[in-house]
């Protein structure tokens, strides 16, 4: 089961997070990833999203809340959905190459799924929607975009309760 989690960051964690950057490598590297990466806002680094393949929600959980940064506080929330992998590649596959980093963008709603086929398929890095742990309920949706204007292109922006969008680069060992 593929679940996306996304570490945000507290405040005054980067001395933190430079410090354990090789435990939290070395910790993904025992991981079936889908993407990985971190977020920025203004160029500061703002939380940590990785797309993880797992038996089933309390390993995903597991997964969110056993990683390094998290358990030596340097996060101050962590969201954890089932996900799946519409594109059915991983973020490595993406034809646009790593250079140029891009876009997380989450959609989050309830009730009648919606945006379940990508819109330019080409230019996204990763897609698919949120997911109750069982996989009953759509919960929104969440992609990988090259670019900021890809969102509008993305989301049915007037079918979500709310939008994020937040730079994102390529992360893990080059």
């Amino acid at each position: 089961m593929e679940f996306l989690c996304y570490h945000r960051d507290r405040s005054g964690s980067m001395p933190l997070r430079s410090r354990l950057v090789e435990e939290h490598w070395s910790y993904m590297d025992g991981f079936s990833l889908i993407a990985r990466g971190p977020t920025f806002l203004d160029g500061l680094v703002t939380g940590s999203v990785h797309i993880v393949d797992v038996p089933d929600a309390a390993a995903a959980r597991a997964f969110a809340f056993e990683e390094p940064i998290y358990q030596a506080g340097g996060y101050r929330d962590v969201l954890v959905r089932r996900w799946r992998n519409v594109l059915g590649r991983t973020m490595w596959d993406f034809a646009g190459g790593r250079e140029g980093g891009g876009r997380l963008v989450l959609g989050f709603g309830s009730g009648e799924a919606t945006d379940l086929v990508p819109a330019r398929p080409e230019e996204l890095i990763a897609y698919g929607p949120l997911l109750s742990d069982d996989g009953a309920a759509w919960l929104g949706t969440a992609a990988l975009v090259r670019s900021a204007d890809l969102t509008s292109a993305v989301l049915t922006l007037d079918r979500y309760d709310a939008v994020e969008v937040h730079e994102w680069e390529f992360g893990g060992r080059r």
